[in-house]
């Protein structure tokens, strides 16, 4: 259930179906025939291109698959190379795949670019301009994957410069913020010493000026809502600024931090505190505004920063698009996006609308025709 505006109070809805990912979503695509012929077993049709998505991958993941895809004559494309696929200009390739790395986590740098190179292999990296951060040089790098990764979790500037220059990394948009907002007043707990085990771009973002910020494990007694991301058709709920977080912050840090958590009834504390709050949605206005300034603040940042005029593809945080976003897509003159929908290939097709494009994840690349194939690997 979500929270939305509605005659100036806050309601209940559903969160959509198509939001939500797990092992139904995908045992539905399969029994309806969204997966490509291929992952079959058959070979690649002349009006699919198989597109591929990768994130924080180790050498030993990578390697092999990379290796497949060179071995058996198979050549990656850009960003451009896809939007042409799918408008019907150009010449069918059945060899010619995508390789997408969401987020550009640090070992696309120190792993996946020597490996790229290693196998004369090309590959479209999505990056968070608003997470990245600056530093003085870049970090070792190691087809291997021997070094050690030091530092900030994500490629810095400089390292996002660097694989950009390589000729071997199409650098795109990932949003300027990759972010989750609350969208509920439905309350689905707090901030405990578990909470560092939840992912860094899962967390919610908290604040959005003079700084964005997202909840954070050292964030001990914040309330956490139902969310959703930013890029979908969900209005964002706040509650009373930032004082009622703020509040249950300071109780838990002067009632014994971590070990508040231990005591009898340390919920109904927290409760009693943010059940104070008023909850309020965004209008439509503000929404809109909102996902507009996420695409095209991503895009100018990106081409800023690198010098560069070719960042005007996206692809969609958790695969989330919506009404708003698609409409923001066109009026902000992106060429393609990558969106889950409900209907379609999971692969890009000629025809396709450019703005709710699909790929597959990574372990079917060794379902692609092939020398060494594996078609029925449940671990590939």
């Amino acid at each position: 259930m979500i929270g939305v505006q509605f005659s100036g109070l806050v309601r209940q809805e559903s969160i959509p179906f198509n939001e939500r990912g797990g092992r139904l979503r995908g045992c539905l695509d399969a029994i309806s025939g969204r997966f490509p012929r291929f992952v079959f077993g058959g070979g690649v049709a002349d009006d699919t291109l198989p597109v591929f998505h990768f994130h924080d991958e180790s050498a030993g993941e990578l390697e092999p698959k990379l290796r497949y895809l060179a071995e058996n004559g198979y050549r990656s494309i850009t960003s451009d190379d896809i939007e042409a696929f799918v408008a019907g200009r150009g010449v069918r390739d059945a060899r010619r795949v995508g390789l997408c790395f969401d987020d550009v986590w640090a070992s696309v740098w120190t792993t996946a670019l020597p490996l790229l190179k290693r196998y004369g292999l090309t590959a479209i990296a999505f990056a968070i301009p608003g997470r990245i951060e600056d530093a003085g040089g870049c970090r070792p790098s190691s087809a291997d994957g021997a070094s050690r990764i030091d530092g900030p979790p994500l490629a810095t500037w400089p390292e996002l410069r660097a694989l950009h220059a390589s000729g071997f990394v199409d650098v795109q948009c990932h949003t300027h913020s990759h972010s989750r907002v609350f969208c509920s007043t439905i309350r689905t707990g707090y901030v405990t010493p578990a909470y560092a085990a939840v992912p860094m771009l899962n967390r919610p973002r908290v604040a959005d000026a003079p700084t964005v910020r997202f909840a954070t494990p050292q964030d001990l007694g914040a309330p956490l809502y139902l969310s959703r991301s930013r890029m979908s058709d969900g209005h964002r709920v706040t509650f009373n600024g930032d004082d009622m977080r703020r509040q249950c912050i300071e109780h838990v840090a002067t009632h014994g931090a971590a070990e508040f958590f231990a005591r009898d009834g340390w919920q109904r504390e927290l409760d009693a505190i943010a059940n104070r709050a008023a909850p309020r949605a965004e209008s439509d206005d503000a929404r809109r505004q909102a996902i507009e300034e996420e695409l095209d603040q991503g895009r100018a940042i990106l081409n800023d920063r690198l010098g560069i005029t070719t960042v005007n593809h996206v692809c969609l945080p958790w695969g989330v698009s919506g009404d708003v976003t698609s409409a923001a897509l066109k009026r902000l003159g992106y060429r393609t996006a990558f969106a889950n929908r409900l209907r379609g290939l999971h692969a890009v097709r000629r025809g396709d609308d450019p703005h709710w494009l699909k790929r597959l994840p990574n372990k079917y690349i060794f379902r692609l025709p092939g020398r060494g194939r594996r078609i029925w690997s449940t671990t590939a």
